[in-house]
């Protein structure tokens, strides 16, 4: 193609038009000649970009770019200006301007060369996508919040009420109602399987945040590379994989309560992070400068002994002390015997329900068995076991499988008398009837009323192995 004829393939606007478009468009338009140098600019780039007119003419048009992208812009420039054409918006570039403070704003930019009386020129016409990238935030998280609740409302609670009469328990409830009305941390210590996440709950449902929502973070059920982006939250292109911008734990729990439980398993490098994001009532997406105001209510639990973990220098103490502002010791099932009766009429009642049962009675044999025994995995263990019982159940009757729960025939050493020989037999008990499967719905962990890596780490506590039980 010769000169001629690119030279009448490119539009030509008229100066009234050209002057026109400057004037009314709700864009910011910027005008630069073959080097780069900015000749025009409309109005609306004095309040996108914080420039009056006069600081901009003549400037390099690097100016209004980021200073990250500053070293490979002039190449790109003089490609496009090889080689000019239209180049429209939404092109799927992942574009930024550059204000006169140093802040930045996304863009969406469309480029064209124009043929002017005084020859060529690039104009850029620059979106600020501000606006629209927060209403898609907004949405993004409304959807996030959604799920939220209606996994809540969905969720089948390990129990949907707080059960029991004991004194122990009253009092538990007791320091639930104060704390709630605060709005200090709250860490909930206790056995597996006690009922941390129902407390957890009942705290957020009591407190004036309930009409936002309680978020989630299991700190042991999610690998430790991937737990930072689930608490913070990444950016496009943060890390490999990462190809959307993703909200974190912490900003969707924003004005509500974020319930970080088995926090006990919290990676060391972690700590200080969620430590300064609690203090600052700030943080930063992984792959950002951005800093996020953020404002939410804490409620963390664990079964492990954080001030042995703290002496071991396997959390750290500024961290430990900052949870530690209100703790809640729940007792385990042995130490209130007396709430056994209701729970396992609870359950019973549940799952009969569930499963198109009928049972009308219980043999007060089989509810004095069940009330003697220890449960080592609490009240997980015994809704677990009370949901087999009601699936062996064929009339009116509950049969319950007592011969799981028989302690040995022999008399007992003062060593095997301990709970953790208690709990050791037991596991061993379900890991042979389910023929050494941990995993999985039929699984020992399932049955235990555990998650997977709970049960492994009990196996290693306890020196369980696979030879013991195979």
């Amino acid at each position: 193609m010769n000169t001629t004829s690119r030279k009448v393939s490119q539009p030509s606007l008229p100066e009234s038009l050209f002057e026109k478009l400057f004037e009314f468009s709700p864009d910011a338009i910027v005008v630069t000649d073959a080097n780069g140098r900015i000749t025009e600019v409309s109005a609306r780039v004095e309040s996108s970009f914080g420039y009056s007119k006069s600081e901009l003419l003549g400037q390099p048009i690097e100016i209004l770019i980021p200073e990250r992208f500053r070293p490979t812009h002039p190449h790109h420039r003089k490609e496009y200006v090889g080689q000019a054409r239209v180049r429209p918006m939404g092109a799927g570039l992942e574009l930024f301007g550059r204000r006169k403070d140093g802040s930045e704003f996304p863009a969406d930019i469309m480029l064209g060369p124009v043929e002017t009386s005084k020859g060529r020129v690039v104009l850029s016409v620059i979106r600020d996508l501000t606006e629209k990238r927060q209403a898609e935030e907004a949405l993004r998280r409304m959807e996030l919040e959604k799920s939220y609740l209606e996994e809540e409302l969905g969720t089948a609670s390990k129990f949907e009420d707080i059960i029991g009469e004991s004194v122990k328990l009253k009092r538990i409830l007791k320091h639930v109602e104060t704390v709630a009305a605060t709005d200090v941390t709250v860490l909930i210590l206790g056995e597996t399987g006690t009922g941390k996440e129902v407390i957890a709950r009942a705290i957020h449902n009591l407190s004036p945040r309930n009409g936002r929502v309680i978020v989630k973070l299991n700190c042991a059920a999610i690998p430790t590379g991937l737990l930072e982006s689930e608490l913070f939250g990444h950016e496009r292109g943060a890390f490999t994989g990462a190809i959307d911008r993703k909200i974190g734990r912490l900003e969707l729990a924003h004005e509500g309560t974020l319930f970080l439980d088995e926090i006990g398993d919290l990676p060391l490098e972690l700590q200080p992070k969620i430590l300064r994001a609690l203090q600052e009532k700030e943080f930063e997406r992984i792959g950002s400068t951005q800093t996020i105001p953020v404002n939410v209510r804490l409620v963390a639990a664990t079964n492990r002994d954080l001030t042995q973990m703290v002496a071991d220098r396997q959390f750290r103490s500024d961290l430990y002390y900052r949870l530690r502002v209100f703790p809640i010791t729940l007792p385990p099932l042995r130490e209130r015997r007396e709430d056994i009766p209701l729970l396992v009429r609870y359950f019973v009642d549940r799952h009969a329900r569930r499963l198109s049962r009928k049972i009308e009675s219980i043999d007060p044999e089989t509810m004095r068995t069940l009330a003697r025994w220890d449960w080592p995995g609490n009240i997980r263990e015994l809704e677990n076991f009370i949901e087999r019982a009601v699936i062996l159940s064929k009339g009116p009757v509950l049969r319950a499988p007592l011969a799981e729960l028989a302690m040995p025939a022999e008399a007992p050493s003062a060593q095997d008398s301990t709970l953790e020989a208690k709990d050791r037999e037991h596991i061993l008990r379900v890991l042979r009837e389910t023929k050494g499967k941990i995993s999985g719905p039929q699984g020992a962990a399932a049955q235990l009323g555990l998650i997977r890596t709970t049960l492994n780490s009990k196996l290693k506590k306890l020196r369980i192995a696979r030879k013991d039980y195979m």
